[in-house]
């Protein structure tokens, strides 16, 4: 018999290093992982090229945090050229719902007019941020959204953002493998850190400066 899991539940798992993933979209059962090598994105590390900085300088979309989480999730979790199935099971969509609603999941939107562009959504847990899935309907939307995510954490005085696994997209954006012993004492500081994920719009623009002036090798 499956566990009966519950946004406590999921809360816990994080904060002992694991989390859950489907199958596919339709297994009513998920798996629970905790990597031996575990992707982080440094908080001083992300790669913003030329072409991104240049995106970045136009402003092509509006970005806004936490206004339609739900579009978002669904989204992420609608099959994709290249993407036939999907991790995101209904009982992840409702759990993550809950917590969005508890104030823990949160998601980043980019906005082309009235259409949703693409994005990204996750959970913060003290000053960690687990990053789930990003979107992009729209050129170069989901690395926008992850430039304005981080500049967010960074801002707010997050001090983690965990990717769980490493893409070739993620690494070109300065993600990176840590093994899990050392992703376990990052993990157990950052969630007694305090932090808040809506710093000022102020905070925020100047963090996305400052990411865009520094050289990245």
């Amino acid at each position: 018999m499956s566990l009966h899991l519950t946004p406590e539940i999921l809360l816990a798992a994080y904060c002992q290093g694991a989390f859950p993933m489907g199958r596919s979209h339709d297994d009513p059962d998920l798996l629970w992982l905790s990597p031996h090598l575990r992707g982080v994105l440094p908080l001083d590390g992300l790669h913003i090229g030329r072409s991104l900085k240049r995106t970045l300088h136009k402003a092509p979309y509006q970005i806004t945090a936490d206004t339609n989480f739900s579009s978002i999730m669904a989204a992420c979790a609608t099959p994709a050229t290249g993407r036939d199935d999907t991790w995101i099971t209904p009982q992840i969509i409702d759990l993550y719902t809950q917590l969005h609603e508890m104030g823990f999941a949160h998601s980043i939107e980019c906005w082309d007019g009235d259409t949703l562009a693409g994005g990204l959504y996750g959970l913060a847990i003290g000053g960690a941020f687990f990053g789930e899935s990003m979107v992009s309907h729209r050129a170069s939307a989901s690395k926008v959204a992850l430039v304005h995510l981080v500049a967010r954490l960074r801002a707010g005085g997050y001090t983690l953002l965990d990717t769980q696994f490493t893409t070739p997209h993620l690494t070109t954006l300065g993600a990176i493998e840590i093994p899990r012993e050392i992703y376990l004492h990052r993990l157990e500081t950052a969630i007694r850190q305090g932090a808040d994920f809506f710093p000022s719009e102020t905070k925020i623009s100047r963090e996305i400066m400052d990411l865009c002036a520094t050289p990245r090798s």
